[in-house]
């Protein structure tokens, strides 16, 4: 099983690298990790997708209490919760096939970002799920470059 889990750190230098760093010195595989400054600049927030089993991710939890930068720690998985991906596709375009790029974008809600006489630049947010079928779809195209965020995500308000 995966499980999503919000760290809440502060924003200081090195925090990164001693949280990274925890997870590898233990032996645990991070699928997807995101960083970024949150409403308070003092604070961050990383989301960090690992996979495991209830006993893995307690094990986890207790190694990241232990960091003094760590303020809060939150098993997403557990919660309703709202993610997404980001990803920013560089696809050969020629004329004859630029409608048809155009086209799959469209469906997907896609941005066009960038464009030139033999390329677009395309952009989708979404779940992973979506985001790996728009991949899918632009890959008959020719990929040219791929970049791609990893799962960012935040818990539902209560109704």
């Amino acid at each position: 099983m995966k499980h999503t889990i919000s760290v809440l750190v502060e924003n200081h230098f090195g925090v990164l690298a001693r949280v990274s760093s925890m997870f590898s010195a233990r032996g645990y595989n991070i699928d997807s990790l995101c960083v970024g400054e949150t409403e308070d600049p003092a604070v961050s927030r990383m989301t960090v997708v690992v996979p495991g089993d209830d006993r893995v991710l307690e094990q986890i939890e207790k190694q990241l209490n232990k960091l003094i930068e760590v303020i809060e720690i939150v098993d997403l998985t557990q919660e309703d919760y709202v993610e997404r991906e980001l990803v920013m596709v560089k696809v050969s375009a020629t004329n004859s096939v630029r409608t048809e790029v155009l086209e799959v974008a469209n469906i997907f809600r896609a941005k066009v970002v960038d464009l030139a006489k033999d390329a677009i630049v395309v952009e989708v947010t979404g779940t992973e799920g979506k985001v790996q079928a728009f991949i899918d779809m632009m890959r008959p195209f020719g990929i040219r470059e791929l970049v791609r965020t990893g799962r960012i995500a935040i818990a539902r308000s209560p109704k």
